[in-house]
């Protein structure tokens, strides 16, 4: 009996290895079909232009201008194909935002962040999902973790983890004096069923309590809210979003899972002790990037050097090109 469930396990290994190897070879002839069909666009556009100037048509020189522009963006997400060579690039990403020094401040950025971060992913095509949202004091948010959909959410939004700082004139301040904001974001690809992580049950502390945040629709009805705490790591998670404690639970089982399976690349890469030295506070001296509101206008990422003046098309979602320029880094 014994042996006939090893049998049955080998199988199944063999067909989920066998299913991956053809997803990739599927994926590498989509690869290829793409870059066939962007040469034959580039010489396409390429003869027109040629066309266009030796024939002087203004028009034509216009319309073939803005296809080539068009053709550039597809280049840049085609690109992206190879820029991408982490296992779950191409995973939905698991976001989450914490405020840091600055108080009040800080939880309000956090807002601004949510805010920020939600119109990119919708300009990306990508379907956000709240899970979990803990409001500030007096505005904003302490502490907010939501769920991006999309192919390669989190091979892009991964570029964006670390700490950002703002410097702005505080709405807060009623003698209008310039302040410093800090919040944190950190990245998690939401791991498949298949990628084996074996999480003891005996090792978790489940507690409940009654959800709160943005609309209230379950405070003081039901303990609905679920925080997990894995006791050998202290990692600690919980989600009050869903509308139920059940719903609630398997999201943070979903997140506790992904942020353990983190840790153990993480172990694997180095010791455990490094990894705690690699630990950033959420404060001065430790940002990726700082956006300037005051004396002036400027978003400087610390890692690339790149620099972008139109602060609010940022803060507006336009973050591609500080996405791009960090996967170019290398």
């Amino acid at each position: 009996m014994l042996q006939k469930k090893t049998m049955q396990e080998s199988f199944w290994d063999d067909n989920l290895e066998a299913q991956r190897v053809l997803k990739q070879i599927s994926d590498l002839k989509e690869n290829v079909d793409k870059y066939k069909q962007l040469q034959s666009t580039a010489e396409y556009i390429y003869e027109m232009l040629d066309m266009a100037e030796n024939e002087n048509e203004q028009e034509i020189l216009k319309d073939t201008v803005q296809d080539l522009l068009s053709l550039q963006k597809d280049f840049r997400e085609f690109e992206l194909l190879i820029l991408f060579s982490g296992e779950h690039d191409d995973k939905d990403a698991i976001v989450s935002l914490h405020a840091g020094a600055g108080g009040t401040e800080a939880q309000d950025w956090v807002e601004i962040l949510l805010r920020m971060y939600t119109r990119w992913a919708e300009g990306s095509g990508y379907a956000v999902e709240v899970l979990d949202y803990l409001a500030g004091d007096e505005a904003g948010v302490k502490s907010v973790t939501f769920l991006v959909k999309g192919t390669f959410a989190y091979g892009k939004l991964k570029c964006e983890e670390g700490v950002h700082r703002l410097i702005r004139i505080s709405p807060f301040d009623s003698t209008g004096r310039r302040h410093t904001s800090f919040a944190s974001l950190s990245v998690l690809p939401e791991i498949s069923d298949n990628v084996e992580i074996n999480i003891n049950q005996d090792d978790l502390r489940i507690d409940t309590y009654r959800s709160g945040g943005a609309g209230g629709q379950h405070v003081n009805k039901t303990d609905s809210a679920v925080r997990i705490t894995h006791i050998p790591t202290g990692i600690v998670v919980q989600c009050q979003n869903e509308r139920s404690q059940h719903a609630n639970r398997l999201v943070a089982m979903k997140i506790l899972t992904a942020r353990i399976y983190k840790l153990k690349q993480q172990e694997v890469e180095d010791s455990l002790q490094s990894l705690k030295g690699e630990y950033k506070e959420i404060a001065w001296g430790s940002q990726i990037r700082t956006y300037t509101l005051n004396p002036f206008t400027l978003i400087k990422d610390h890692r690339t050097s790149l620099e972008v003046g139109n602060v609010q098309a940022v803060l507006d979602g336009d973050l591609d090109e500080f996405i791009y320029a960090y996967l170019h880094r290398k």
